[in-house]
């Protein structure tokens, strides 16, 4: 319960503006400027009890606690590692950052890029940070983490090895905010461990709550450069790299001095007229400043002899930026990863911002864990989003009419599981065009017989174990149905959708509403045949009512008898329910007509568990269960089946006859309270807490 209040508690903090670069979420409620007046008013260093400088800290596997490369492991201070530590020198640069013993050069490289874009760094790594006179041994940086941006404090306590750095450090020795932002950042993710191997989109993102693409430029799409364009235009953070085929092969320069496993940025793209055609050309960035591709179109070559003047691009000498033709680009660079950056990060007007939607939900075992298409009986289950396209592309260059729009679906918080054993589940997304019967709805889950009768108008391109899976597409206008999965089901797991359009789109969940229709089923005692009335006087014993713990013996002597069911018995607390929610006297027991309506009802709900047992087994399968559920007249969101589930729903994902009777006794009673008290059907209720206590004990 106090996971759904704290649920409910974080999307109100989200609501009122908290999440925000400009107001980030104090990550463990550690508050940066307090706890550094703090230390600075006691004349002490700060020492992070949520992250401390321990081998819990380092990892659980190659570096857990007997791992031979944790040993002699200390704990230093930059002060104890040089005489003049300096937090940032002449602004930050690629020589910042040197790799150390963790397999973490997909975050390098992402830090890296941070240093070509002053305006983004800033939101990372915030201002008056340093040694000097407010120096108390504390830093903090901010991360975007799945839609809203934390602010993680650390201490500077960084692990070292024979008097060095044991990770990231810098090329000269006495400059600390690269490894303090490693620091930072395995705290968020459990530790340093938890970030060997990944992708530089991965960090990307985490750095600027954009959204990241990456292509393989063999298989490149035909209007490669088009997109390279408009994501210039929209003020992206574009990075490729040439892939190695051996650790020979790191850092190896070929003999047109292009560098081997080395990300370089991608800075500008242009048509220029060439000897009477067009000609592609794109302008590529090596963050050493130096080494340069000699080929055609580089720096000083003769091709720029054959353009007109007012055409010539800048061409500088051995700067590091250098232009070549696009084609040449495309046969050399294996990768280009596209970060779209969200509005709030862009100061430039001239850029042109894109529109974004962002939705969190979850997979959950028994309930919205439905897993990929392969599984009919299951996908329907999975969470729905609506995506409604309205405006095409501004494309003067393109023939193609269509809306562009990348879909990004992250899963949250893996790195932090692996201590635990866990890691990524493999993921992907399919997109279905909605019928127009069902335009304009968004109060609806498609069920299965949908998906058995239509096919998938577009799918994430692949089914992968990354921390995102994201594909660019170009549809039609129109409405369509995004559903993100997990490839097997029953796969717990988090995730934010995320969609990002040219123009404006309207993305919304697609959920069933909350709601029931609650037949009168009451039997007053005069309807009440003879047969039935003499059961009852026979059962109810001398004060002719009966009790919770009488109702509990009548039940389960009864469905003892059957073989058709599965049952292990019904508990005094179902039997409470039952009772509560017949009681109109009030005194806890269940007169003649009171017991009649209840055996009417349970004999009900008998029948829809036998009609929803497809197969006989004598219980119900999760799925099964919430078509019963519809059948009985409650339509539930997403939410509500994860939480009937979780309660009622044994380990293997079945539901036996008592939970089931359990399940929508309780349902009804919670429907009729609630609509008992609002009597003006506005849809919400004000308590008191006397009030929510004594509906809350029911």
């Amino acid at each position: 319960m106090a996971g759904i209040a704290s649920t409910l508690a974080k999307k109100r903090a989200l609501a009122a503006g908290f999440g925000t670069n400009a107001n980030a979420v104090k990550y463990m409620n550690q508050d940066f400027e307090a706890l550094r007046s703090q230390c600075l008013s006691q004349g002490g260093l700060f020492s992070d009890p949520t992250f401390p400088a321990a081998p819990q800290s380092l990892g659980f596997n190659e570096l857990g606690p007997s791992s031979y490369k944790t040993r002699g492991v200390q704990w230093k201070r930059p002060g104890e590692l040089c005489s003049r530590p300096e937090f940032i020198v002449g602004g930050a640069t690629r020589t910042d950052i040197c790799q150390g013993a963790l397999g973490d050069c997909w975050l390098l490289a992402a830090i890296a890029s941070l240093t070509l874009n002053e305006d983004v760094l800033a939101r990372v790594v915030p201002s008056g940070q340093g040694f000097g006179d407010n120096y108390a041994g504390i830093f903090h940086f901010q991360f975007w983490q799945f839609g809203e941006w934390v602010d993680v404090v650390i201490d500077d306590r960084l692990p070292t090895k024979d008097g060095e750095l044991l990770f990231v450090h810098s090329a000269e020795g006495s400059e600390f905010w690269s490894a303090l932002l490693e620091k930072a950042y395995a705290k968020v993710n459990g530790c340093y461990e938890a970030l060997s191997g990944g992708s530089t989109t991965e960090g990307f993102e985490d750095f600027t709550g954009g959204i990241a693409e990456s292509y393989e430029l063999r298989k490149a799409p035909s209007n490669m450069f088009q997109i390279i364009r408009k994501a210039l235009d929209s003020g992206a953070l574009l990075g490729c790299s040439i892939d190695i085929t051996s650790a020979a092969d790191s850092e190896a320069v070929t003999r047109q001095k292009l560098v081997k496993g080395h990300a370089y940025s991608l800075t500008g793209a242009v048509e220029v007229n060439y000897r009477g055609r067009k000609e592609k050309l794109v302008r590529v960035r090596n963050p050493w400043g130096q080494v340069e591709w000699t080929g055609a179109w580089s720096d000083n070559s003769t091709e720029w002899n054959y353009v007109d003047a007012s055409d010539r691009q800048n061409v500088k000498a051995d700067d590091g930026e250098f232009w070549m033709s696009f084609q040449d680009f495309l046969s050399h660079y294996s990768r280009l990863e596209i970060c779209t950056l969200t509005p709030d990060t862009l100061t430039d007007d001239s850029f042109k911002h894109w529109s974004i939607c962002k939705y969190d939900s979850s997979w959950r075992k028994g309930s919205t864990a439905g897993g990929c298409r392969n599984h009919p009986h299951t996908f329907w289950m999975n969470p729905q989003f609506v995506l409604k396209l309205d405006e095409e592309d501004d494309d003067p260059d393109d023939n193609e009419v269509g809306c562009s729009f990348v879909v990004g679906l992250i899963q949250k918080n893996r790195r932090r599981l692996r201590k635990v054993g866990e890691d990524m589940h493999t993921i992907g997304f399919a997109i279905y065009e909605v019928p127009s019967q069902f335009h304009g709805q968004r109060e609806v889950h498609l069920d299965k017989n949908y998906f058995l009768t239509h096919a998938q108008k577009a799918r994430s391109e692949t089914f992968i174990n990354l921390r995102e899976v994201s594909t660019r597409f170009k549809l039609p206008p129109g409405e369509y149905l995004v559903v993100p999965s997990t490839f097997e089901p029953h796969k717990d797991g988090d995730f934010c959708l995320r969609v990002f359009s040219e123009k404006q789109h309207e993305t919304q969940p697609c959920d069933d509403p909350i709601d029931a229709t609650l037949n009168d089923e009451t039997v007053s005692d005069d309807e009440v045949d003879a047969g039935f009335r003499g059961l009852f006087v026979k059962l109810a014993g001398a004060d002719m009512e009966i009790s919770a713990a009488e109702l509990k013996t009548i039940l389960n002597k009864i469905v003892a008898k059957r073989t058709d069911i599965k049952t292990d018995g019904f508990s005094l607390e179902t039997c409470r329910v039952m009772v509560n929610l017949m009681d109109d006297s009030g005194n806890g027991k269940l007169g003649l007509g009171e017991f009649a309506t209840l055996w009417k009802k349970v004999q009900r709900y008998l029948g829809i568990y036998k009609k929803n047992d497809l197969d006989g087994s004598g219980t119900m399968s999760t799925p099964e269960m919430r078509m019963a559920l519809k059948e009985a007249g409650f339509t539930l969101t997403n939410n509500i089946h994860q939480i009937l589930v979780a309660r009622y729903a044994e380990g293997d994902m079945t539901i036996d006859f008592d939970n089931f009777v359990a399940c929508l006794m309780r349902l009804e009673m919670m429907f009729k309270v609630f609509k008992k008290i609002d009597i003006d059907d506005s849809g919400s209720i004000e308590l008191d807490f006397h009030q929510w206590l004594t509906f809350a004990m029911i």
